[in-house]
């Protein structure tokens, strides 16, 4: 007995892979590799010193793997359209875990922020990287075909939306919040709704962020160590200020494969949020340029899945995948490299969390699909009621 003879709506319409499909699949594959050798290396030593396993992180990532690829083993041979019907309810059950996050005794807090939540036995989840595929295929599923929605339809999706920018930036997390709302509006852009919504929208966002940043004051330390890290150098720049030393240090090559000196406890969360320098420090200039044409590659491909699919749903899904994990690479990096401020992005395949990989993982599937359907009429949606559009 297999997979597909216990599942039913996993007989593909496309029996065959398009070369998008097949060089999406093994650029996927060759980042998770990469991503776990440095996970490997950036954690080794910090994994001995406080569990005595240097394999301790690596190991809780390969299960993670492990479960994400199910997912997605399970998505790139499943029609959309049955995936695009289920969005709405993927996407509420993680709000309702987001706001969960908030609740004293439910949510655990790590560095001030309630952006996990440990269920009993299960390990800690991030709700709001797992909301992440969701909420690209809810904002296709809407935008893509705004103008045939009743406004009531349009108003309780775009609460809902709104209701999910608050309950991320209730916890706090900004840097979540600014991805996510400004991944709905390249979606919004891109299926064409009006300028006037788009840039009432966006002025609003940016008013939201103003606020958030004067009524925390670290969120305003963060914002002037990154103008002037070595006005507070053993302060609130000292994490800057270590990932510039790794960067700098790697040179055009780099010092070589698990040979990073700011991993040995001078740079914080190296194996996380900052994993990038490390990467940088060991691979050097050289090494962080082939990085860049892998996620230039990834980009490329994925806008030409877009530029391929019949539908713009599925057109929308095609960007709005590739928006969230090249534009995330994009935005770990550049903290990383004090081209902005930091933020507690992760580096997608990269950074350890269980979290961040399934959403990862989800999310390269659902384009990989895309892709595999390109060449075929698909129904984008399955008859539903309620709040889901018709």
């Amino acid at each position: 007995m297999n997979l597909r003879s216990l599942i039913p709506f996993l007989d593909p319409s496309v029996k065959e892979w398009s070369l998008e499909a097949r060089m999406l699949r093994w650029l996927t594959f060759l980042w998770i590799a990469i991503g776990l050798a440095m996970l490997f290396s950036a954690s080794y030593a910090i994994a001995d010193r406080d569990f005595n396993d240097g394999l301790y992180y690596v190991e809780r990532q390969l299960l993670w793997m492990i479960a994400g690829m199910v997912g997605f083993s399970l998505l790139v041979n499943s029609p959309l359209r049955y995936v695009l019907g289920i969005a709405d309810w993927g996407m509420l059950f993680c709000l309702g875990l987001i706001f969960l996050t908030l609740v004293p005794g439910l949510g655990t807090t790590v560095n001030g922020a309630s952006r996990w939540l440990s269920l009993g036995p299960l390990p800690i989840l991030q709700p709001s990287e797992l909301i992440k595929p969701f909420l690209v295929l809810q904002a296709a599923r809407i935008f893509g075909q705004w103008y045939r929605l009743s406004p009531v339809v349009r108003l309780s999706w775009i609460g809902i939306f709104a209701l999910l920018l608050v309950g991320i930036l209730l916890q706090p997390n900004l840097s979540t919040t600014a991805l996510c709302g400004m991944l709905l509006w390249l979606i919004a852009l891109a299926s064409g709704l009006p300028l006037t919504y788009l840039g009432g929208t966006a002025i609003a966002g940016v008013m939201v962020a103003t606020l958030s940043i004067s009524l925390r004051s670290y969120q305003r330390q963060r914002i002037m160590s990154f103008l002037n890290p070595w006005a507070d150098a053993s302060g609130n720049g000292f994490q800057l200020i270590q990932s510039l030393l790794a960067v700098g240090s790697g040179g055009l090559f780099g010092t070589g494969f698990g040979m990073s000196q700011q991993k040995l406890f001078y740079l914080p969360i190296h194996y996380t949020d900052f994993i990038f320098a490390v990467f940088a420090e060991e691979f050097g200039l050289v090494g962080c340029v082939l990085f860049l044409l892998l996620l230039v590659g990834y980009a490329t491909l994925g806008l030409r899945v877009a530029m391929k699919a019949r539908t713009p749903v599925h057109q929308l899904v095609a960007i709005g995948v590739t928006v969230l994990l090249i534009g995330q690479s994009l935005l770990n990096i550049g903290v990383a490299t004090g081209a902005l401020p930091t933020t507690g992005l992760p580096l997608p395949f990269f950074s350890y969390g269980g979290s961040s990989m399934i959403a990862s993982l989800l999310s390269a599937a659902l384009l990989i699909r895309v892709a595999r359907e390109s060449g075929a009429e698909i129904v984008a949606f399955p008859n539903r009621k309620a709040l889901n559009p018709q």
